[in-house]
């Protein structure tokens, strides 16, 4: 099915998260990268419960997370984390590095800033802080963002707060967090809402990420800039969506949650055609477990397989049809509930649109109407597991299927891979803020402001211009190696390197790697310190420039861990001039009847021979030149066999 973007009125609101480049954490001395691959030293175990807020009200999100009541493994580095993220230190001075930043960001964005920073608190039990809470501080609000089809984007509120615990592991008992990049400076840019093409609203995105990128001050690669993407259609609620990553990732995410969207407010449509009351769901609610003690069903055996296992029917009156009906595809109800179990750590549920099916029979069916009375316009969910988690469960289940006759419901989901979205939590309310007590208020003033005016970013087409000029790349590769996450590489390549060609080395970082990684090659196993080590033995002269793609994709295809095993492997050793004119003399020679036939036309041929022998050992021009001389020389002097050149 088509929507009709236009009518559906979708409006998208951003929240950039970047992170900032600076030598220590925002309230520590700790390492500021996060880039701990060493492994942690010690571990430690909390459990987080919920507080009151100065105003007595408990945060509606950190209740939701207190119901599922994880216990949560911290792993520490010497040196990446200290007593501050183990909350047992008070938070050091704000990193002045990482405050000048968000200032110069305000600045760039025509934000106004606030006459004094408050650090703040905000509630988050979810684990990624040990404390409880993140700490985060209101730097300006208000200003714009120049963008093309927009001209200007507002923008609301620009925030300086720390990231968050790296999340390991989960599962129903035990989370697991690595306290190396809890701590890191992030800096927080919420837009106003705009509607707009998908593409659009990507280049939103892009340009504010451009603007960041143009500091110097952030850091780059997966992870390093996360969105926070609020979503809404006519006549819905506002969804947040955290943690997309990527720009093609945005574009997936739009389309999809536009279309869960629309699909819900369709499936309440027809809840309020069939006038259902709130009362008529979930109005009985029974234990049917021994209906399925013989049951043949391997679902049912392995939910029956826990120690204290528990199958319950809950009865939906009036809704038959309901639970499974797809206004548009792939967006039903019963896929919405069945997201929603699995994020309490069970399995599913079962409902009466899709039975019988799974080994369940039409005899359980018709036992299972008869115990529970279910008429034939009623509609029924099982849900099966431990006795305890399904107790906790089947209210707010309930909670949740009412909540859906009303169409799009308010909440936080996050992200996957593909693009999707799915429940995260509800989202957060106002008694989540409170003062932070332990760092004192931290004045402007108009002479730090001006001290800044020199260092705020220059516009996006400035900065184009200036790489333009600077390294004599064309527009194209300009803008593709400042996009990518290696343009400060490329400029410390070219620091080390003064003899390699910058549009060489632009086209390697950006073209090549590109094209390995559509073909499943993994990026991320290609360091900046193989990159370098790479450079810096063909500037030596000890690799020809054809082998930098070889040796590439054997470190993205994780054949081998270091440059000199990759190189060694593909026998990429470079010949001296001696050695390549002798190898090319003796093919010259081996194919002396097809070039007697084929005259000019023979040059395709050597070199397709010579680079089969040859790739990645001598530059191709070399070769190239060196055949076509010696063919000219050849054809030319009418010789019945060639003489060396």
């Amino acid at each position: 099915m088509n929507l009709d973007i236009d009518k559906l009125h979708v409006k998208v609101g951003f929240e950039i998260h970047q992170q900032l480049s600076t030598s220590s954490k925002l309230f520590c001395s700790c390492k500021g990268d996060g880039s701990n691959d060493e492994g942690y030293d010690f571990n430690f175990i909390r459990i987080l419960r919920p507080t009151k807020s100065e105003l007595g009200d408990f945060d509606k999100a950190a209740l939701f997370e207190h119901s599922k009541m994880n216990s949560i493994k911290y792993y520490s580095k010497v040196g990446y984390s200290c007593l501050v993220e183990a909350d047992e230190e008070p938070p050091h001075e704000v990193s002045k590095d990482a405050l000048e930043t968000a200032l110069l960001f305000s600045l760039a964005l025509s934000s106004n800033i606030v006459d004094e920073i408050h650090v703040m608190r905000k509630l988050v039990i979810d684990g990624s802080n040990v404390s409880g809470f993140q700490r985060t501080m209101l730097i300006s609000t208000g200003g714009y963002l120049e963008v093309d089809n927009f001209n200007k984007v507002g923008v609301q509120g620009i925030c300086l707060e720390e990231d968050a615990a790296k999340l390991i592991s989960t599962n129903p008992l035990l989370k697991e967090y690595g306290l190396d990049r809890l701590g890191i400076p992030l800096v927080e840019i919420a837009l106003d809402p705009i509607s707009g093409t998908p593409a659009e609203i990507v280049n939103v995105a892009l340009t504010l990420g451009r603007l960041l990128r143009s500091s110097k001050r952030v850091t780059r690669g997966i992870g390093s800039i996360r969105q926070d993407v609020n979503i809404s259609v006519n006549g819905g609620q506002v969804v947040e969506v955290k943690g997309v990553q990527q720009l093609s990732q945005l574009i997936k995410v739009l389309d999809y949650e536009t279309k869960r969207q629309y699909g819900l407010i369709k499936i309440a449509e027809e809840f309020k055609n069939r006038d259902i009351d709130d009362s008529f769901i979930g109005d009985r609610i029974e234990d049917i477990t021994s209906l399925f003690s013989n049951s043949s069903s391997k679902v049912i055996k392995k939910i029956l397989k826990d120690p204290d296992p528990v199958i319950n029917c809950i009865r939906l009156r009036g809704l038959r049809g309901l639970i499974g009906y797809e206004p548009i595809e792939d967006i039903r109800l019963g896929k919405e509930l069945g997201e929603f179990v699995r994020f309490f750590g069970l399995g599913g549920v079962f409902h009466s649109d899709e039975l019988p099916n799974y080994g369940i029979t039409i005899n359980e069916i018709d036992n299972l109407k008869k115990s529970v009375d279910i008429s034939s316009d009623d509609a029924f969910v099982l849900i099966g597991g431990n006795r305890e988690k399904i107790s906790n469960l089947l209210e707010p289940l309930i909670k949740r299927i009412i909540q859906f006759k009303y169409g799009v419901i308010a909440e936080t989901r996050s992200v996957t891979l593909d693009g999707t979205t799915i429940f995260s939590r509800p989202r957060p309310g106002s008694s989540r803020m409170y003062p932070e007590t332990d760092i004192m208020p931290i004045p402007v003033d108009s002479n730090l402001l001006d001290s800044l005016k020199d260092k705020i970013p220059l516009p996006w087409n400035e900065l184009i211009k200036g790489i333009m000029k600077k390294y004599g790349l064309n527009m194209k590769l300009s803008e593709q190696i400042f996009d990518s996450d290696y343009y400060n590489l490329f400029e410390k390549l070219l620091i080390t390197n003064p003899t390699i060609s910058p549009t060489f080395v632009a086209s390697k970082l950006t073209e090549d790697i590109v094209s390995l990684s559509r073909n499943n090659l993994d990026k991320d196993l290609l360091t900046d310190e193989m990159i370098l080590d790479i450079f810096n033995r063909l500037d030596k002269g000890f690799i020809a420039k054809e082998s930098i793609i070889l040796i590439f994709e054997k470190l993205m295809k994780k054949d081998y861990i270091s440059v000199e095993e990759a190189i060694n492997s593909l026998n990429l050793t470079k010949l001296d001039d001696a050695d390549l004119f002798s190898t090319l003399d003796k093919l010259f020679d081996d194919n002396l009847s097809v070039i007697r036939e084929k005259g000019p036309n023979s040059m395709g041929v050597l070199m397709g021979k010579s680079m089969a022998v040859l790739r990645g050992k001598v530059d191709g021009s070399k070769i190239n030149d060196y055949l076509k001389h010696k063919l000219e020389t050849f054809l030319n002097e009418g010789s019945s066999s060639p003489s060396s050149s």
